[in-house]
Order: C-alpha cells, then sequence, then structure tokens
C-alpha cells in the first residue's frame, strides 16, 4: 500500500477545517476592548477583612515564636526562673529579635491596635505576657548591674537608655497598655524611660531633641517618631501635667517640619544639619514614614480645638499627598521616595499603608482619593509576607548620610525587624477600613464608596440614592 498518496490525500481533505479554524483577530469592531482585563503585576482588586486577617495572623505566629521571655544562663543555655539568685550570667534568651528594641515598640503598638480591631485576645496577651515578664525582671537585672557593673545589653537599653531608640517607642506602647489595664505593673518602667526623653536626651538650644552624629547639632527625621509619641502619649497617663506634655510634644514636631518639611516636594528630608548653610533633601522612605506615622499619633491625641492642631493637620496632609503621588505601579515605595531607580522598600510602605487607612478611618482625608491607595500597598505588603510568616524587603537599620549611594545600597534582610510591627499595624488599620468602607471594582479600577454598591456590572454609575450625602 503506497501510504505517502494515503497521507497526502487525507492532508488535502483537512485544510478546508484548517481554514476554516482559523483563529479570529480582536480588535475594535468585533470586541469591547475597555472590557479586557489589565495585566496587573502582583495582586490587585479584591480584598476581604479575612483575607488581611490570615495575613497578619501568619506574621504574628512567626514573632510570637521567635521572642520567647525567659532568663536563661547564657553559659549553659539553662533556663532561670529564680531571679531571686541570678548574676551577671544572666541574660533574656535570645530570639530572631529584641523585645525592648524601638522596632518592638513598635510591634507592642500595632499589636495593641490589632487587638482592638480584631477583638482577637491573642495579640493583646503578647503585649501583656512580655510587658509584666520585662517589669518582673528588670529590678533583678539591675541588682545584678549595681553589684557587677554589667548585665545583659538588651536590659540595659530599659535600665539605662542612651538613646531615644532605646526609649521612646517602647515608651509609648506601655502607656497605651497601661491606659487600658491599671494592673499592669509598668509604672516604674514608664517613669525612667521618660525621664531620659524629657530630661536627658541632647537637644539643640531651642529645646528640639537633636543627636551628634554624623554631625554636630544633627536632627534625624527619625527622631520625631522615637520621641513625640512618648511624650504625647504621656499627656493622657499624667493628667496633672496635660497642657504640659501635650505643649512639648507639638513645639518638637513643628520645630522638626519647620526645618525638615520640603514643601516643593511635599516631603520630608532625612538629616539636617545645625552649621550647614545648604541643607540636602534625601528623602529616606522609612524616616518619612515615621514623620507621618507621628503626626497620627500627635492627631490622635491633640483636642480638636487645640490651637495649634490645623497647623501639625496642614503638614499631615501635604505630606500624604507628597508621598502618595510617589507610589509606583506595584504598590510599593521607593527606598529614596523621589528617585524610582532606588529600590521597592517594604516597611515604608507598610507605615504609609496604615496612615493612610487611619487617616481615612478618622474622617482627616478623603476615601475616594486615598482609599485605593492604601489598599495597593496593603497587596504589595502582603505580597512580602513569605509562608513562614517573615517580612521580606525591609531596609535594615541605618545611618544617616549625605549621599545617595548610601541609601541605594542600605542591604534588606527578614530580620530586619523594623517590618514587623508596620506591616501588623496597616493590616489591623486596613481591617478597620474595609469594615467601614466598601471597596469595588468598577471599570477595572479598585474604587471606594460610602455605601455597599449593589451591583455586580464590570461597569457601572453610582445612583444618588446608593451614596451618602
Amino acid at each position: 500500500m503506497n501510504y505517502r498518496i494515503i497521507t497526502v490525500a487525507v492532508l488535502l481533505v483537512a485544510l478546508p477545517a484548517v481554514a476554516q479554524k482559523k483563529k479570529t483577530v480582536v480588535n475594535d469592531s468585533n470586541t469591547p476592548l475597555h472590557l479586557l482585563q489589565p495585566a496587573y503585576q502582583g495582586t490587585y482588586g479584591d480584598l476581604s477583612p479575612e483575607q488581611v486577617k490570615k495575613d497578619i495572623d501568619r506574621v504574628f505566629n512567626y514573632i510570637d515564636k521567635e521572642t520567647p521571655a525567659r532568663v536563661v544562663d547564657k553559659n549553659t543555655g539553662k533556663v532561670i526562673t529564680d531571679y531571686t539568685t541570678m548574676g551577671d550570667e544572666a541574660q533574656l534568651e535570645r530570639g530572631a529579635f529584641r523585645l525592648a528594641s524601638y522596632e518592638w515598640g513598635v510591634t507592642y503598638s500595632a499589636l495593641i491596635a490589632a487587638a482592638e480591631t480584631t477583638g482577637d485576645q491573642h495579640y493583646a496577651d503578647y503585649v501583656q505576657n512580655r510587658f509584666r515578664f520585662l517589669a518582673e525582671v528588670a529590678p533583678h537585672f539591675k541588682r545584678v548591674y549595681t553589684e557587677k557593673g554589667k548585665t545583659d545589653s538588651q536590659l540595659l537599653q530599659i535600665l539605662t537608655p542612651h538613646a531615644l531608640d532605646d526609649a521612646g517607642a517602647v515608651c509609648a506602647a506601655m502607656i497605651k497598655l497601661r491606659l487600658k489595664d491599671q494592673t499592669l505593673p509598668v509604672d516604674g518602667l514608664i517613669q525612667n524611660y521618660f525621664d531620659f526623653i524629657i530630661n536627658k536626651e541632647y537637644r539643640l538650644a531651642d529645646g528640639t531633641f537633636a543627636r551628634n552624629r554624623p554631625q554636630r547639632n544633627t536632627l534625624w527625621l527619625d527622631d520625631m517618631f522615637m520621641g513625640i509619641p512618648a511624650v504625647a502619649q504621656m499627656s493622657c497617663y499624667d493628667k496633672e501635667s496635660k497642657n504640659r506634655y501635650l505643649a512639648e510634644a507639638v513645639k518638637q514636631f513643628l520645630q522638626f517640619a519647620d526645618r525638615m518639611f520640603i514643601p516643593e516636594k511635599g516631603l520630608y528630608r532625612h538629616g539636617w544639619v545645625e552649621s550647614s548653610t545648604d541643607h540636602p533633601a534625601f528623602c529616606w522612605a522609612r524616616a518619612n514614614g515615621w514623620a507621618m506615622l507621628t503626626a497620627c499619633e500627635l492627631l490622635d491625641v491633640l483636642p480638636e480645638d487645640y490651637p495649634q492642631r490645623p497647623k501639625v493637620m496642614d503638614y499631615f496632609r501635604a505630606h500624604v499627598r507628597g508621598v502618595t503621588a510617589l507610589q509606583s505601579g506595584e504598590g510599593l515605595w521607593h527606598q529614596l521616595l523621589d528617585r524610582n531607580d532606588s529600590y521597592l522598600e517594604t516597611s515604608a510602605t507598610a507605615i504609609y499603608v496604615y496612615c493612610l487607612a487611619h487617616a481615612i478611618n478618622k474622617g482627616w482625608i478623603d476615601a475616594i482619593a486615598y482609599g485605593p491607595v492604601a489598599q495597593l500597598g496593603w497587596h504589595a505588603v502582603a505580597g512580602k509576607i513569605n509562608e513562614e510568616g517573615q517580612v521580606e524587603g525591609t531596609c535594615v537599620g541605618t545611618g544617616m548620610a549625605f549621599d545617595p549611594a548610601f541609601y541605594y545600597y542600605c542591604p534588606v534582610n527578614v530580620y530586619a525587624a523594623h517590618g514587623y510591627g508596620p506591616v501588623l499595624w496597616a493590616g489591623a488599620e486596613m481591617i478597620r477600613l474595609l469594615n467601614t468602607q466598601h471597596p469595588q471594582m468598577n471599570d477595572s479600577a479598585v474604587q471606594y464608596y460610602q455605601e455597599k454598591q449593589k451591583t455586580t456590572a464590570p461597569i457601572f454609575a453610582v445612583d444618588k440614592e446608593d451614596t451618602k450625602e
């Protein structure tokens, strides 16, 4: 049999069928091209409180495992339970993160907020347990330090703070929880921290918190957050001195902002040196996050009729406009905000997400304008939480510099503790936002609505009766 002839015949018979199956070209005449779906990078669109809760639980479970609250013998690793007998061999058990660092002060505040928002007691228990533990062991480490002249370096941050980093963020978180629970035995720790902040921290001649590194009389934007929220919280803790501490907190905020905010950019510079004639504008993302977060913390406690509240609010809103204009298409912000060839950074993005969501929830900024920005940012942040619960893409702790290379090449690391509190805080506030606003996809874009829309159409107009006036 001639198989070649048979094969050719079959092919000839099949040719018309192949021709009939020719793919139709999609064009403007035969297809509503506006309904084609954009090829978004990463996750975009719908978001539920349940999704967010799942993400922050993964982070919480990871840090809970990595931050034990025990005293051990540093030579043998044996757990010490009788603190009255311990000597200079005693130290806090080492996990991945330090219990009394400023980064963990942020984490404690975030978990206090998460407990309030979700009603999940596990978050509050974490903070309660570690604050009670630190309050219990601190006097015994102080005794060892007095007797031996040395003790665990992590406890020295509590006993003998030497910088706002050592004191401010943990102090603010302790005050927040102490105001909720009067049985929390942290008054001594709060007073020790606050004594350093208000009486011992180095200042400029006009009283602004300052440092003598890397230059004499240098302002670090970070120190807005490291000092001001604790002073603001003290106005609620020590009510007899409320006016004094509110005045101090506002004074500090405005003296930083008047020197460091760049109106034409809507951003803050990272550093300011008193002796310099020029003040270069390196707008480091996380420091701008600390400044925005400080404004939120201050506005939260300032009375509505406080004389300088409008000025603080003006700075905050101008900063929001400057920062949101620079969000990347992926949802993250760049390490140097106004230099989009610098890398995308997670911790700063998480801080901005928190601040935007919080400001919407408080009625300070508009949900229509900024809700989608916060939601896009959260999707990007959630994408940086790996399966283990670690936060990826966070810049490690830095100094302060006057050249771009320093910021461009600062390493990122999953053990950079700066990422965990902001991610938890952002998630908690996004849950609150999603419980009060009603985002919905409309024409392939996230839109925020004050009332839930009844339609599922891909493109729709909003009836006046479906929205609040």
